[in-house]
């Protein structure tokens, strides 16, 4: 029968396909224990086990946390607590103390006794949000499956990362979640980051469901017989460890979930800046000549990077003593810096066993990954047979900063500004089994090799007139009960249950899942965590070597909740249409629903050779993402923005938008970093949930609260079809208010040098002057402010501007709440960072004058912003 603390719940059942886990019994309920917050009950098997993709467990515990109104934890595990559980040093999420009761969420938990299944229900509308009565739960020692009903042609967006399409495909598809490195970004498979988390749409309102499991699996999302539909989890491990969110707007949704894994860091505002990078600048004097280029073009250029090119033969830690020689990059960095720019270099997982010093140095710490019998496990990544830092043990963090501490040395190593980590799914080229990874490495080609070393060099003015370079034990697996770290005895290499995983085995391009890790972990069970602990352990490397400066770090691999601690770029792409028009519901994904708001894609593309034109529209484009950076492979040509006029001419503009902007978009990237707010990357339907025709919208998107952008869809279109919400919105570049909302709108003539992009009326924004003068944010940060007010119907306006120093971690600052109303313009907020920028102007639309500065209101506001900014903590009234 069913039951529930509150009241009953009808729950409709979801017609099953017959296949091999029909004969499975399910569970029943028994010992059921209720508190104020808390449900607690025994899962006993109820029937003889099917034991179809693993040994089915007799006995499971089941806990109900009503930990806030809006947020439910329902938890499904082992009696003995044995089945891995994600290590609350690598994610913790909250358990405990609930502060809310069944009472009072609004969220419902509701029950079936025999066989069991659960529901999960809205109180504020009666919506039933999550149903598992469809099919019988099953959970064995290498496969859990729980299936939840859903309405039918659902709206469903997350579970990433991929390729495939913004809303979730809905009929016959499959959503495999197994960290791998995929070049060209392939469809219908795993790619590079894991985030079991989704947000479903309906009627208007917004609930989110994560499932803190970090094991492979397969989310089905199918009809059946077209009368009903469900999702299903199936998983090779773990636990079923929910979180249901009840929103129930998205954005609610998003704070929410941001509360469950943890809020995202916050960046340097250096980090806005425009960043360049390829594969294959072949020593320090082309980055050179790269960074003089844009300097003779005239486009502002940021961050000058390094792939893999300075290592010496692609090892980590090391640098080419011919191509990159230390004392020539240690220069190329000081002049950088004496310009007000910044440096940054790729780092690798792996260790080369022939780097010496530190691969001697791990050895010393013991904190290689080793095979059971206690000999190191070797795989062959770029430069060729190499290990892998068990990130589990507790020296790998004095080993990792030590690393970055030495390597990276302000005073003696290579004084980079950030990291940039990749290949860190792990990636490992040794397919399996790989009986000699030594001589393997010794057998292949190994990726393009570096090029003959230059023989004469032209001086680069600018440029110093000598810039020349010269001619421990091991820990076994622990099979004790409650340690939460796997059953022994599992087929780890080739589990039961195949996921949907695209290489023939699993272990197939990466680590081997039946290595053991420290504290008695596996592989097999942690593979999508590798990347989150490198990222973590890079953070504090670099906290450790620069204490109060914000960490930079952009990753390829990812888990949920890895927005804490670095940012991340989507990988390899290819200079394709289909991937620009991919790169925009990317970063969609990433900052709205994944709280990894620090992301951007390889403007103009990272394989293949890209085209004027596409680069010309993608540098357009990438203007608006958070990170910005042209990339490009080591076999595609060269497509610096200063190669192509038009190009040229289009970054310049880009760039100059960007700049003017940027404090009105750091400051919505700090509003997210404060309790996870959208408000940097969001979809349409973030931002008016209750108008159907956002919720399919993928090539449209807000930048910032303010700010719609819209770009062009068709390749070597010069027009552009978007759609208008029913709102007050005034075009970005010419201060038109839009005659008509609500509807599709046409623009002609888009030129390569435009994007169509409109304020939203009711906004404040804060714009820097003179953003087309100057070539870094270092120079930014001196020119003074201009206010845009942008009016709603209702003759009203309300914006913000945070004020710091940009790049430290405990830095004063000033937060300002502008509002307008009536023809007075309020200013309050506190004001402890001082500054010497003035507001020099403020022009309002939606009035008979769109375009001359309000001059009385700019006397007041600029006397009051000097004396609050230069002085005290107090609020400023002006009018």
């Amino acid at each position: 029968m069913w039951r529930n603390f509150i009241y009953l719940i009808p729950l409709l059942g979801t017609a099953v396909v017959a296949d091999v886990t029909d004969s499975c019994p399910g569970y029943k309920v028994s010992h059921v224990q209720q508190t104020k917050g808390t449900i607690t009950a025994d899962l006993t098997l109820a029937g003889s086990p099917c034991n179809v993709y693993g040994t089915d467990i007799e006995n499971l515990k089941l806990i109900v946390e009503y930990q806030t109104d809006s947020r439910l934890h329902v938890k499904i595990y082992d009696e003995d607590e044995k089945v891995y559980q994600i290590p609350a040093s690598v994610l913790e999420t909250p358990s405990g103390q609930p502060q809310s009761s069944s009472n009072q969420s609004d969220l419902i938990f509701s029950y079936s006794e025999a066989p069991f299944s659960f529901a999960v229900q809205r109180r504020s509308d009666s919506e039933t949000l999550f149903n598992s009565s469809g099919s019988n739960l099953i959970f064995e020692s290498q496969y859990v499956r729980l299936r939840t009903s859903l309405p039918l042609n659902p709206y469903l967006y997350g579970l990433g990362e991929d390729s495939d399409s913004f809303r979730l495909e809905v009929n016959n598809y499959k959503r495999t979640l197994w960290n791998t490195g995929q070049a060209y970004l392939p469809t219908n498979g795993p790619l590079y980051g894991s985030h079991p988390f989704y947000i479903e749409m309906r009627n208007g309102r917004a609930h989110g469901v994560f499932l803190s499991n970090s094991n492979g699996m397969d989310i089905n999302i199918n009809q059946t017989s077209g009368t009903s539909q469900y999702l299903e989890y199936n998983t090779i491990g773990g636990v079923l460890d929910f979180y249901f969110l009840a929103g129930p707007a998205p954005a609610d949704v998003a704070r929410q979930y941001a509360s469950v894994i943890g809020t995202p860091a916050q960046q340097s505002y250096w980090t806005y800046g425009f960043h360049q990078c390829k594969y294959g600048y072949q020593d320090i004097m082309m980055a050179a000549e790269v960074v003089y280029n844009y300097s003779q073009a005239g486009i502002p250029l940021e961050t000058m990077w390094n792939d893999i090119d300075y290592m010496d033969l692609r090892r980590t830690w090391t640098v080419d003593p011919d191509r990159f020689p230390l004392e020539k990059v240690q220069e190329f960095v000081t002049y950088l810096h004496e310009n007000q720019q910044h440096y940054i270099v790729m780092v690798d997982p792996p260790v080369s066993i022939n780097d010496s010093t530190s691969y001697n140095n791990g050895v010393d710490a013991g904190v290689f990954i080793q095979y059971d019998n206690g000999t190191e496990f070797l795989a062959v990544m770029w430069p060729g047979a190499v290990s892998f830092v068990d990130y589990f043990h507790p020296n790998s963090q004095n080993y990792w900063s030590g690393q970055i501490g030495s390597f990276f040395s302000d005073s003696n190593g290579i004084g980079v500004d950030g990291i940039w980590i990749d290949m860190n799914e792990p990636a490992n080229f040794c397919g399996y089994p790989c009986i000699d990874a030594v001589d393997l490495a010794i057998q292949m080609s190994n990726p393009p090799q570096p090029p003959a070393v230059r023989t004469s060099w032209d001086p680069l003015p600018g440029f110093p007139v000598d810039f020349q370079p010269p001619g421990a034990s091991k820990f076994r697996r622990d099979s004790t009960a409650g340690n939460m770290t796997g059953f022994p005895d599992r087929d780890l290499l080739n589990p039961p249950y195949t996921i949907g995983h695209v290489q023939p085995l699993l272990s197939t391009g990466t680590i081997w899942g039946d290595l053991s890790l420290y504290g008695g972990y596996t592989a097999y069970d942690t593979h999508n965590l590798y990347a989150s602990q490198m990222i973590a352990h890079t953070r504090q490397g670099l906290l450790d070597r620069r204490s109060n400066e914000r960490p930079f770090i952009i990753s390829r691999s990812t888990f949920a909740g890895d927005g804490r601690n670095g940012g991340h770029w989507t990988g390899d792409n290819a200079s394709w249409w289909s991937h620009y028009l991919l790169s925009i519901f990317q970063h969609m994904e990433f900052a709205s629903i994944f709280q990894m708001p620090m992301v951007g894609s390889d403007v103009c593309g990272f394989n293949d050779d890209t085209t004027e034109t596409l680069c010309a529209r993608w540098a357009m484009l990438g203007a608006w993402y958070p990170f910005y950076r042209n990339h490009a492979d080591i076999g595609a040509n060269f497509q610096e923005f200063y190669r192509w006029p038009l190009v040229t001419d289009v970054a310049k503009k880009a760039i100059a938008t960007r700049f003017q902007l940027m404090d009105y978009f750091y400051t919505s990237f700090y509003q997210q970093t404060l309790d996870g707010s959208p408000t940097t990357i969001t979809p349409l339907f973030f931002q008016y949930p209750e108008d159907p025709n956002t919720l399919e919208i993928n090539y449209q998107f807000f930048y910032g609260p303010s700010i719609l952008v819209s770009p062009v869809t068709v390749e070597n279109a010069t027009n552009a079809t978007f759609y208008l919400p029913e709102d007050t919105f005034y075009d970005f570049w010419t201060a038109e208010k839009m005659p008509e909302t609500g509807m599709d709108v046409y623009y002609d003539n888009v030129t390569y040098m435009d994007i169509p992009v409109h304020i939203r009326g009711g906004s404040i924004l804060p714009l820097r002057t003179n953003a087309d003068q100057v070539n870094t944010t270092t120079q930014l940060r001196e020119q003074d402010f201009e206010l845009i007010i942008a009016l709603d119907d209702n003759g009203k306006a309300k914006g913000n501007l945070y004020l710091d120093d940009g790049i430290s971690i405990n830095s004063t600052s000033s937060f300002m709440e502008f509002t307008y109303n009536n023809g007075q313009l309020v200013v309050n907020g506190t004001f402890g960072y001082q500054t010497n920028v003035t507001l020099q102007s403020a022009t309002i639309y939606g009035t008979n004058d769109t375009t001359s500065p309000i001059h009385s209101l700019n006397k007041a506001l600029n006397s009051a912003w000097k004396a609050e900014l230069s002085s005290s903590n107090s609020t400023v009234r002006s009018g």
